[in-house]
């Protein structure tokens, strides 16, 4: 795959970094599922239907969704 396609690929889940905090916004249903099997949801901040995640723990929840085979942006 080149990077051209890699590019168009649509996203998965939004990353936003305000921070203190990062925000992942999951878009696809594979993403939802994802976060519920994987993350400890009751020990983080949702805020509508964004994760609220603490600076320290974002890098890791990112590349646990990217090895997954998830598309962030």
């Amino acid at each position: 795959m080149n990077s051209l396609a890699e590019e168009k690929a649509t996203p998965d889940v939004l990353v936003h970094n305000e921070g203190t905090v990062f925000l992942f916004n999951p878009l696809s249903a594979r993403a939802k599922k994802w976060i519920e099997k994987n993350v400890e949801t009751e020990s983080y901040q949702w805020f509508g239907t964004t994760l609220v995640v603490e600076y320290k723990f974002a890098w890791g929840l990112a590349e646990g969704m990217k090895d997954a085979g998830l598309v962030l942006q």
